[in-house]
């Protein structure tokens, strides 16, 4: 499989191919940390959630919720330190780009499961407290957002360019 190309590989960089894969690589790791570090606190947060009073009340259809909230986040940091791994089993081998690519689509695949695994915790929050009408439109809301956010804005100004 051959490497996506990079659309920053600017003549103005004075970087080899080599050190261009390095950049990307140290990029990628960066961001991963940072999703890394968001998953952990969601995953906590989920731990000790059935420890709640409030949570035995829950009907199943919210327990159901938790569960996939729950299973969401173990899959999203799974995803995040895939790339680690990788890294791990081809160290030296003259395999950067690989790596690159596959650290890229792991961490869009952890973005996706991150987006749902919110949607699910605000489901969860809203409708222990309000109920479940509003645990749906929280849940919505957070997905719109993270559309916009994470996709629409940055497809926008890709366009710009």
């Amino acid at each position: 499989m051959t490497p996506t190309p990079d659309p920053e590989a600017l003549p103005e960089r004075n970087e080899t191919p080599a050190e261009r894969m390095d950049r990307n690589w140290v990029e990628l790791l960066q961001e991963l940390r940072v999703l890394q570090t968001g998953t952990q606190i969601l995953a906590g947060f989920l731990l000790i959630l059935p420890f709640q009073p409030a949570f035995a009340e829950l009907s199943l259809a919210p327990r159901i919720v938790y569960l996939s909230a729950s299973g969401l986040t173990v899959v999203t940091t799974i995803l995040v330190l895939a790339p680690v791994s990788a890294h791990r089993l081809l160290f030296r081998r003259g395999r950067k780009a690989q790596l690159v690519d596959l650290g890229d689509r792991m961490a869009r695949l952890g973005l996706a499961s991150l987006a749902l695994s919110l949607a699910c915790v605000m489901f969860l929050i809203f409708t222990m407290v309000l109920g479940l009408v509003a645990g749906a439109v929280a849940a919505a809301v957070v997905l719109i957002m993270v559309i916009m956010l994470w996709q629409v804005m940055p497809f926008t100004a890709l366009l710009r360019r």
